[in-house]
């Protein structure tokens, strides 16, 4: 089965990543680039995104589709990054998302087959 493990970045996050040292932030991607080593067998694809910032949003609720910049929703957690991921069921991706030693949250969605 295959599943979408989106990486949830929170303000709190951000700020923790920005005040480590450069030496404290390496040994934390070190931890990151283990753990998609550790899983390389299952992933087929993902990446890193650009900040919110960067985001376009395309609202269709309306009479008229309305552009907008910044992410889709307003809140203090955006989604930085996914893999795809194909393992034999939910509860091995859920081993997977448990051990993530990234950002704090983890939304796993299954993908239409």
């Amino acid at each position: 089965m295959k599943y979408v493990l989106l990486f949830v970045d929170t303000e709190q996050f951000a700020a923790d990543l920005d005040a480590m040292t450069p030496d404290d932030r390496a040994r934390a991607f070190a931890l990151v680039d283990a753990w998609v080593a550790e899983h390389r067998g299952v992933i087929r694809g993902g990446s890193k995104l650009q900040g919110a910032h960067t985001a376009t949003t395309v609202r269709l609720d309306g009479p008229e589709p309305v552009v907008t910049d910044g992410p889709f929703v307003e809140g203090k957690e955006v989604v930085s990054g996914y893999f795809e991921v194909e393992v034999a069921d939910l509860d091995e991706a859920l081993r997977m998302a448990k051990t993530w030693p990234g950002c704090p949250v983890v939304e796993i969605r299954p993908l239409e087959s």
